[in-house]
């Protein structure tokens, strides 16, 4: 695909974004609660900041990891850890950051080898607009990922438009 057609693409995406973002309805846990004041997290909120799997910061030791009690699963980000990081962006007005924080908060729960299948659907000419809108609606439905989804069904929009779509 032409480099320049690729830019454009995104850039019309990230600009339909953007033109959404004084209307987000995304939701936000603890509104207002973390601020700059408490970055970096790890060491001013580390009695709050868990794992996905709920282990705390302390819990992560050499000793830990070697005798197997803290595992990879472990390792994983918590969506509210996410939703903290993403207070600290607004509080300093890195507002599209923040958005991204809880966007990638809503991922948590799709495994990595569905967000891999995913990413390879929203390829161009991977797709049919059918697709998209199924795993649009499969996000939304199974996993809570509103955000996700409307980023997702954007993009089918997009495709459609931009003729990028696959061609049963």
């Amino acid at each position: 695909m032409d480099q320049q057609l690729l830019e454009k693409m995104i850039r019309e995406v990230m600009l339909s974004m953007a033109k959404g973002e004084s209307n987000s309805n995304t939701a936000t846990t603890n509104c207002g609660e973390t601020t700059s004041k408490d970055y970096p997290l790890s060491q001013k909120k580390a009695d709050v900041v868990r794992s996905a799997t709920g282990k705390k910061l302390e819990e992560f030791t050499m000793e830990n990891v070697m005798n197997g009690t803290i595992g990879a699963a472990d390792c994983r980000i918590a969506p509210e850890t996410l939703e903290m990081q993403a207070q600290v962006a607004e509080s300093v007005n890195r507002h599209s950051f923040a958005r991204n924080l809880r966007r990638a908060s809503e991922l948590i729960a799709v495994p990595d080898t569905r967000i891999l299948e995913i990413y390879n659907a929203l390829r161009p000419y991977r797709s049919t607009k059918e697709e998209l809108l199924a795993i649009a609606d499969e996000l939304e439905t199974k996993y809570h990922a509103s955000v996700n989804a409307q980023f997702i069904r954007e993009a089918a929009e997009l495709y459609e438009k931009r003729d990028r779509l696959r061609k049963d």
